[in-house]
């Protein structure tokens, strides 16, 4: 069963920029939409950015403008890059992958561990 791993976090200065990486391991036939998630206090994660297969992306209204989702199906990647970073950015990041093993097989979604992201002077 494939994982996936982020990386790219870190302490970065309001206004600064940071990109995140999400890397799936594993055997993936199709990753359909891909998503980041984070977690800024509160006990629920909340919906940053997703793509869908045709690429179309929807945003948070909190980070649109600021932030941008992509992937790279080749290499079973998604990233996201963020820029005017704010205090209010920080938590952890999580990506999220909805995916099938095989080519008519179930599908399956797969999480992050996540990874910090803190916005501070």
């Amino acid at each position: 069963q494939a994982q996936l791993a982020e990386s790219g976090g870190g302490l970065v200065r309001p206004g600064g920029s940071l990109s995140l990486s999400c890397a799936a391991s594993g055997t993936i036939a199709n990753i359909n939409y891909v998503s980041w998630y984070r977690l800024t206090g509160g006990t629920q994660r909340e919906l940053v950015a997703t793509m869908s297969t045709g690429e179309n992306t929807n945003y948070a209204a909190s980070v649109k403008g600021r932030f941008t989702i992509s992937r790279d199906d080749a290499k079973n990647m998604i990233y996201l890059e963020m820029n005017s970073l704010k205090p209010e950015d920080t938590g952890i990041y999580y990506c999220f992958m909805n995916l099938r093993y095989t080519q008519y097989g179930s599908i399956y979604n797969l999480w992050g561990q996540g990874t910090q992201v803190t916005v501070s002077p």
